[in-house]
């Protein structure tokens, strides 16, 4: 889930970047070291906005820098065990899918798609229930929720992410539309 944050913190603005304008040069700089970034609980910076400056920067002896203390607003992707996310599969290997959500990926194990055998088409980039004959192709929009999660706080795209669809209200978007439709017809 996006979350917007209002934080404080102070930036390292080097001595030989001095001459440049100090407001944009600390609003840059702030954007540099916080955005794109975990946090220590698991969320991502996606973006830092509305910087502003507090106070006048401090020079520490022997370093030169100004170190300038800055409050701005922190756009966050944080993640949820059992939270419900939809996205677009961007890969297809023979063990499962991967979902983009946000700006992280989850792996939908070939044990999570649907409660059906699949068929692996690697070539063909897609699974295929053996009895439905459903199947996912790179691209498709799915929803699904989380049942494991662990951030790598040093890097973000190496994050383990579990999915699953079998559940009621879960799967491809186009199934259960197509659910839907049958239920509504039946009545």
């Amino acid at each position: 889930m996006y979350v917007i944050a209002s934080k404080e913190d102070v930036v390292r603005i080097p001595p030989n970047l001095l001459g440049e304008d100090f407001e944009a040069l600390s609003a840059r700089l702030t954007q540099e070291s916080f955005q794109n970034k975990v946090e220590a609980d698991g969320s991502y910076t996606v973006l830092v906005r509305n910087i502003d400056l507090q106070g006048d920067g401090r020079i520490i002896h022997g370093d030169g820098a100004v170190y300038q203390k800055v409050k701005f607003e922190t756009v966050m992707f944080r993640p949820t065990l059992h939270e419900i996310v939809e996205g677009t599969v961007c890969e297809v290997l023979k063990f499962g899918a991967f979902v983009r959500f946000g700006p992280l990926d989850g792996l939908l194990h070939i044990s999570q798609i649907m409660d059906d055998r699949i068929d692996v088409d690697v070539d063909g980039r897609r699974l295929v229930g053996k009895d439905t004959k459903r199947e996912i192709r790179l691209g498709d929009s799915v929803r699904a929720r989380i049942v494991s999660l662990s951030i790598n706080e040093r890097s973000p795209r190496e994050s383990k992410i579990g999915l699953t669809m079998r559940q009621p209200g879960l799967g491809k978007l186009e199934w259960l539309q197509e659910d839907r439709k049958k239920k509504e017809e039946k009545k």
